[in-house]
């Protein structure tokens, strides 16, 4: 069963759920403020919270309070669309890393019992998180292959779209250059015996899921480059908006605390800056399920 079959919907009810949990405990400022634009786009939402209860007491300087109400709430909403995209795209992230580690713990081996360097014809089934480097085990014609390791006897078909995407099957034979399997893949025909070559925690399929998580990832020299500039970009419209104020009093025209707000968000790549982080990761998730792993 390939990646991309075993991954969870976008809009499943649960990521969903999850995601719109996570959007709140964004709110976070010392989380947030990994963001500048959404962080000074936050700092808007507060400050017009408070305008908005400073009009409900009675003061008709700063416009009505059904007017500075509407303006918090959909600043509070851009805030939480564009933390509940980046949750949905981490969530997803989990999602399919759990799922790899359900099929990694769950996957039975069939690991030949040892007596110093004999094989006995013995056989143990056992979790294949379990193997060592240096157990031996035995697959046959269905059977998952547990762990990563070279063929040491044998020779078989096997199925490796799960990993490679690749939907041809390889032969791979003991003594060859083509010797190693992957844990994961199917074997298609035949018998071979392999001899695990990871320590437990090592292996392609241990790797596949660190990258899949969405939330450990780092981010790319490009987005951190289009952050500084996204940052820059933010303190110019700050300037802007705050040398409007003594061109409005010298013109004689009152400006509202509403109308500053708003014109900054508009004028700051919000957009840009709200779904930069969702983008990065939606974009590895989407390779992810044509078995294209990013890094």
């Amino acid at each position: 069963m390939s990646v991309h079959r075993r991954s969870q919907g976008l809009f499943d009810p649960k990521l969903v759920s999850e995601a719109i949990g996570q959007s709140f405990i964004k709110l976070n400022p010392r989380i947030l403020f990994r963001n500048p634009v959404m962080f000074t786009v936050e700092i808007g939402t507060v400050i017009m919270l408070i305008v908005s209860l400073w009009t409900l007491s009675g003061n008709a300087h700063q416009g009505s309070f059904a007017y500075n109400l509407s303006i918090f709430l959909i600043l509070l909403f851009t805030v939480l669309f564009a933390n509940f995209a980046e949750a949905l795209a981490e969530a997803r992230g989990k999602a399919q890393a759990a799922t790899l580690r359900k099929t990694r713990k769950d996957t039975p081996a069939k690991k030949i019992v040892l007596m110093g360097e004999i094989f006995l014809n013995e056989v143990h089934i056992v979790p294949s998180s379990e193997l060592k480097k240096g157990d031996v085990f035995v697959c046959e014609v269905d059977d998952i292959i547990p762990s990563d390791g070279e063929i040491i006897e044998g020779i078989a078909t096997i199925d490796e779209s799960a990993i490679t995407g690749e939907s041809a099957p390889v032969i791979r034979e003991a003594g060859g250059d083509k010797s190693s399997v992957t844990g994961g893949t199917k074997v298609l025909s035949d018998k071979i015996k392999v001899k695990v070559t990871t320590d437990p925690g090592e292996s392609f399929l241990d790797k596949m899921i660190a990258l899949v998580e969405g939330a450990s990832r780092q981010k790319t020299p490009n987005e951190i480059a289009l952050t500084i500039l996204l940052a820059a970009f933010t303190i110019v419209f700050i300037i802007v908006c705050i040398t409007l104020k003594p061109f409005g009093d010298y013109a004689n025209t009152p400006i509202t605390i509403a109308a500053f707000i708003s014109l900054f968000v508009c004028l700051i790549p919000t957009t840009i800056g709200g779904l930069l982080s969702a983008i990065g990761i939606a974009g590895m998730d989407r390779a992810l399920r044509a078995n294209v792993i990013a890094k």
